[in-house]
């Protein structure tokens, strides 16, 4: 697609550009534009028909709208924020400097501004903050007929109109009914006798991470919010869900990769950045790994007697760490999913003890076949190699599950606990458990 745009823009020829648009998707228009020089982003956004170029932006990522925005006139922006839904628009402006929050809301209609100033206020990562308010809302005391009058004039500007939430006149939740049940029943009922009063719903304050765990629960599309008196404030759609879950899974993976969070996407962040977040974690697990160089110095006089021990450290120290991290990433997905709680710690810790049994025995056993008969190492020395596998592989399960348990008790995220962190801890213990067999096994 990039190759014609830019075609169809050095030639002028804008009615092409215009139809070929026309049958793209909005999404796939805003994921190519990231490719074209800015010149030609710009060129091509004015060439959309306005609803479309108001979906197109929606998509772009936060440097582009910016851009796009700075370059823009008053009026076309002006255009842009008028048809964009209110979270979209609230989204954007939390990505923009000020000076390009300045101008958005000098564009934007006074009562769009204050519920824009209004969503701005609930804290990051809160139900407040990724809600809308341009929601479908009925009166319980309202008939089928008159309920339907309203939304004929009342669903130009909804985000969600497949389901009508149900309030009563002080602006209290009562419950939800969905449009193909208003559709099938007599004009003439009431809209309290048919409505679903057993409505799931959160509160402003709540964690964006519990309410994305609910939606997957209770299998949602959308979800009421309400405030500290339970009174609709605005609902979450599942879009906006799908965007948590993206978000709290990469930083997640960031988190287990011993890295701190980063939003902006790999390719559009600064090297400088990229290295800042990297280096202090690296800097804690460098420090931290010290303790088994202290350990190694503390037994020197075990390795000086017995050299050929040393051959053995890497397998034990890479075996224990891999099967830590085996049962941490278990452990902290289970957490994420809600499949495991705190209270669960001593059925996680005896089902990684079982685990552990069985693993450790094969991994112990072919190792001693292999060091013992194929390399002909020494008997007392193989038994103390493959006994010192078998208790590495057992502490580190057992560690390995408990640790995240233990972070989220401590309100930290689980996901610290994972494989560079678990594999510094282990290394610790192999280290411990394997000189002290070889000082009891070998009588050094």
């Amino acid at each position: 697609m990039v190759e014609v745009v830019s075609d169809l823009i050095k030639k002028r020829k804008m009615l092409e550009l215009s139809e070929y648009f026309s049958d793209l998707n909005s999404v796939d228009i805003a994921k190519d534009m990231v490719d074209l020089k800015d010149e030609e982003t710009v060129l091509a956004f004015r060439i959309l028909q306005k609803d479309k170029a108001v979906e197109v932006f929606s998509y772009l990522e936060p440097q582009m709208q910016e851009y796009i925005i700075q370059t823009i006139t008053d009026s076309e922006l002006k255009d842009i924020i008028d048809k964009l839904f209110l979270d979209d628009t609230v989204d954007i402006i939390e990505e923009l400097p000020s000076n390009m929050v300045k101008k958005v809301l000098r564009n934007t209609s006074k009562e769009k501004r204050e519920l824009i100033n209004q969503l701005l206020k609930y804290d990051e990562n809160t139900a407040g903050s990724i809600m809308t308010i341009e929601f479908l809302e009925l009166k319980e005391s309202m008939t089928v007929k008159d309920a339907i009058k309203y939304i004929r004039c009342d669903t130009l500007d909804k985000e969600d109109v497949d389901t009508c939430f149900i309030i009563d006149n002080n602006r209290k939740l009562k419950g939800r009914l969905h449009l193909k049940e208003l559709i099938l029943n007599n004009e003439k009922t009431f809209i309290k006798d048919i409505m679903d009063r057993n409505v799931i719903n959160t509160s402003t304050i709540e964690d964006q991470e519990i309410v994305a765990s609910e939606f997957k629960k209770y299998d949602l599309t959308c979800m009421p919010v309400v405030d500290k008196e339970d009174r609709l404030v605005g609902i979450i759609t599942v879009d906006d869900v799908m965007d948590i879950v993206d978000k709290e899974n990469t930083e997640d993976f960031q988190k287990m990769a011993a890295m701190q969070p980063n939003e902006q996407s790999y390719l559009k962040t600064p090297v400088i950045d990229l290295a800042k977040k990297r280096v202090i974690w690296l800097l804690v697990l460098m420090i931290s790994a010290t303790f088994t160089g202290s350990i190694i110095k503390k037994f020197d006089d075990v390795l000086q007697s017995v050299v050929i021990l040393a051959a053995f450290i890497p397998m034990l120290m890479d075996t224990g760490g891999n099967a830590g991290s085996q049962s941490s990433t278990l452990v902290i997905r289970g957490l994420a999913l809600g499949e495991i709680e705190l209270k669960d710690y001593l059925k996680v810790m005896f089902k990684e003890f079982r685990v552990s049994l069985i693993v450790a025995t094969i991994l112990a056993s072919v190792n001693f076949l292999r060091i013992y008969f194929l390399e002909k190492t020494d008997i007392l020395i193989s038994l103390t190699v493959c006994l010192s596998l078998f208790c590495t592989v057992i502490i580190s399960k057992v560690v390995g599950g408990l640790l995240p348990i233990i972070a989220k008790k401590l309100k930290l995220d689980p996901a610290i606990m994972a494989s560079p962190l678990i594999t510094t801890i282990v290394d610790t213990f192999a280290l411990m458990v394997y000189f002290t067999l070889a000082k009891l096994l070998l009588g050094i």
